[in-house]
């Protein structure tokens, strides 16, 4: 009786399509946990790097040793530090060559902050849908396994003269695992992707904050030099 009311038991009794179903939410969770993990990892990452580089930036070091620094790391550098690449750099070849005209020069470097920082929230956000989607899809795919061996019981029930609920009890088994595993995909999946929502949100402040803050600074130098001219 043991076996015949087991996980695996009921697995290897259950319909073709019973199976599938189960194999597919078994699937959906494990790359719900994947992204789970790996966005976990990503943004406590992107949340210790804003961390220290601002502390850094905002220590009084020289932005041209700053710049020199970040670009000698190549590729390593993200978040807050891409945006001040990008931003330095546009600045610093815009001064250059317009240096009478600091609105051009500003604009020019706003610009390629904006577009540094949405290729980081592009990076923070990548994935995070999926998990929408396993969240909200999950149960629905349980619930088809659920109606369809509920209805394959009653249909051999029907099939039968004295009906017992031995006969038809590990059927309903069946189909209800579907359901409780449409709920084990769902529910972690929701959960990651409103707490990640969250964190990403906050992050994109910190990101936003910055660079409002590190125009304000670039603007200042850059009627500076105007007037130095």
């Amino acid at each position: 009786m043991h076996a015949e009311i087991s996980f695996i038991g009921l697995f290897l009794e259950a319909s073709v399509l019973v199976k599938l179903v189960m194999l597919t939410l078994l699937a959906l969770s494990i790359a719900s946990w994947a992204v789970i993990l790996q966005r976990n990892k990503l943004l406590s990452s992107a949340r210790v790097k804003s961390l220290r580089f601002e502390d850094t930036f905002w220590s009084g070091v020289d932005l041209n040793r700053l710049y020199k620094e970040l670009i000698a790391r190549g590729s390593a550098i993200s978040g807050l530090e891409s945006m001040f690449v990008a931003g330095f750099k546009e600045y610093t070849r815009l001064s250059k060559v317009n240096s009478k005209a600091p609105e051009a020069v500003m604009d020019g470097t706003s610009r390629a902050m904006r577009v540094s920082l949405s290729r980081e929230m592009e990076k923070l956000e990548n994935h995070l849908p999926l998990l929408a989607t396993i969240g909200s899809t999950s149960p629905y795919i349980g619930l088809f396994g659920t109606v369809w061996g509920i209805m394959n019981s009653f249909i051999a029930l029907g099939a039968v003269e004295n009906a017992t609920l031995a006969m038809v009890a590990p059927g309903i088994a069946e189909a209800l695992i579907a359901t409780a595993m449409g709920l084990f995909a769902a529910i972690p999946a929701v959960i990651g992707y409103n707490r990640f929502t969250t964190q990403v949100d906050k992050i994109e402040m910190t990101y936003a904050n910055f660079m409002e803050e590190f125009s304000n600074i670039l603007q200042r130098q850059a009627y500076s030099e105007k007037e130095a001219v």
